[in-house]
């Protein structure tokens, strides 16, 4: 199969991730910016959606980025894996806002609409949201056979949440200490416990 089938696959599935985002942020009322967001987070947030949508396109239409090819073709195999993985990403997305409705917002920041969601796929994992976009970033290493264009996206995604997560959960464990604990004991925090 073509590399170029690949990749516009990838493009149709960043279309649909973006809009399965945007109409649950309209859906909760809120705005996805970076008020409030720690600068070094928020920059590497902005460099994580610089790399998860920007460099995927460059590479896509243009040769700047040849120079960071892999040395070898990704087995069509693994970039099929990456188109499935992709598709559990979009799925666990909406999935996650679903569950979390009007709790959700883009700042850890109490608001009137929150509580403590541990239902749906909230019941398995503490932040499937971010699991989701872990998964993202899996599937665009196997579909751009490109250090920039492919894992770089999931280099600053673990590097956001490296940050964001504890933040997170200190927030929770602030607002519903006895519960957010027990929660924590009962689920894994990015992979379901076993």
């Amino acid at each position: 199969m073509p590399s170029q089938v690949f990749e516009w696959t990838w493009l149709v599935l960043l279309i649909a991730i973006t809009v399965v985002r945007k109409l649950h942020e309209r859906a909760a009322g809120g705005n996805a910016g970076l008020r409030g967001t720690p600068p070094l987070e928020a920059t590497l947030m902005i460099a994580w959606g610089f790399a998860a949508a920007v460099l995927p396109l460059v590479y896509m239409f243009g040769t700047w980025l040849q120079v960071a090819d892999y040395p070898f073709e990704i087995a069509p195999e693994l970039r099929t894996l990456g188109v499935a993985t992709f598709i559990v990403a979009i799925w666990l997305l909406h999935r996650s806002h679903a569950d979390l409705g009007r709790s959700w917002s883009t700042d850890v920041r109490p608001n009137e609409e929150h509580r403590l969601v541990v239902d749906g796929v909230y019941s398995r994992v503490r932040h499937p949201m971010y699991a989701a976009h872990i998964l993202w970033g899996v599937a665009q290493t196997l579909l751009f056979p490109n250090l920039l264009a492919g894992p770089v996206a999931l280099i600053l995604m673990i590097a956001v949440l490296s940050i964001r997560i504890p933040r997170e959960e200190r927030f929770l464990l602030k607002e519903f200490p006895d519960d957010y604990r027990r929660y924590m004991n009962s689920t894994g925090r990015i992979v379901p416990k076993l």
